[in-house]
Order: structure tokens, then sequence, then C-alpha cells
């Protein structure tokens, strides 16, 4: 066996440095607000557990799986641009952010049902992190699918994918961590017991 084929180059990080930058403030951010929102909750967990019954978590369960179905069809994007197939990195571009989309509106009926019912911010502990946690993500998920629509933009006007990759690995990086974020809010917001 020769020294060449020993050596292995470094594994690149996908995506531009600076959105994983992003990334790591803004999961950093989050760490805080979930272990507040814990520590708060550990000493008012009565209190905790009424507000946490008036949410609907077959609510917070369709928007889980519209945030996992959209990764997964990013990831098939991904994949498709791999095989220099433009117009089908395109659907599922098309598709992830329809399903973006699809969790902001149904995030918007459940703030219009909160708010009709007399529920903000001020309403109690749990509806203040309840309304922060999930409107910082609410913007985080829109900005996700502003950053699709960019790269799914430029992809159907191009015929070179390796143009592209880059900037469908940096925004698939984000949309990743949009639904990581969701992943760890439901449970906390709607199953916690």
């Amino acid at each position: 066996m020769s020294a060449s084929s020993l050596y292995h180059p470094p594994q690149r990080l996908k995506g531009d440095l600076t959105i994983w930058l992003v990334i790591a403030i803004e999961m950093a951010t989050f760490a805080l607000l979930f272990i507040s929102y814990a520590w708060v909750r550990a000493n008012d967990t009565p209190n905790f557990r009424l507000d946490q019954n008036t949410v609907d978590s077959s609510k917070g369960l369709i928007n889980t799986v519209l945030l996992i179905a959209g990764s997964w069809m990013v990831a098939r994007a991904q994949i498709a641009l791999k095989t220099m197939d433009t117009k089908v990195t395109a659907k599922w571009l098309l598709s992830a952010m329809c399903m973006g989309l699809a969790f902001l509106a149904f995030k918007l009926q459940e703030y219009t049902a909160k708010f009709d019912a007399g529920l903000g911010l001020d309403s109690s502990t749990f509806y203040t992190f309840y309304f922060l946690l999930t409107g910082f993500h609410f913007f985080h998920v829109l900005a996700a699918c502003v950053f699709l629509f960019f790269v799914w933009w430029t992809v159907r006007r191009t015929t070179s994918s390796e143009d592209m990759e880059h900037a469908l690995d940096t925004a698939a990086a984000f949309w990743h961590m949009v639904d990581l974020l969701w992943i760890v809010l439901f449970p906390l917001l709607y199953l916690m017991p």
C-alpha cells in the first residue's frame, strides 16, 4: 500500500462558514432560552402544566411533520443537484418551501386562536415563553423559506449545478437547524409532563 493511498483529504464543512457561525450563535441562543424555560418551569410546574394543557399538541405534531418532510425534501434537492438535475432540484426546493409556508400558516392559525381567546405574552409565564420561543422560531422558518426561495430561483436559471452546490449546502444547513430547533421545541412546549 502506498503512502498516497492512505492519504484522505480533510473533510470540508458543507456550506458557507458564515452560515455555520450564524447557526452556532442561534443554537446557543435557543439553548439559553430552553434552559431558562426548563428552570422557570421546574419552579412553577403546576401552573405550567395548566397552561400547557391549553395548547393543541396535534397542531404541534402537524408542524413537526411539515418541517421533517421539508428537511427530507431539501436533502433530496441536494442529491438531485449532485446528479446535475437542476429541474428536479428546483422541484424538491419548491416542495420544501411549501412545507415551510404550510408550517407558517398553521402557526399563524394557532396564534390567531390564542389571541382570540385572550391569550398573549402577558397572560402567564408559560405563554410568555410560548410566544417568545415559537415566535423566534417562526421568523427562523420564514428566513429559511426566503433562503430556499433564492436558491430555487437561481437553480431554475442555471445549467451548471457546480455553481449551485455551495449555495444549496448553505441553505440546507440553515433549514436543518430550523428543523432541529422545532424538534426540541415541540416536546418542550406541547408534550413535557
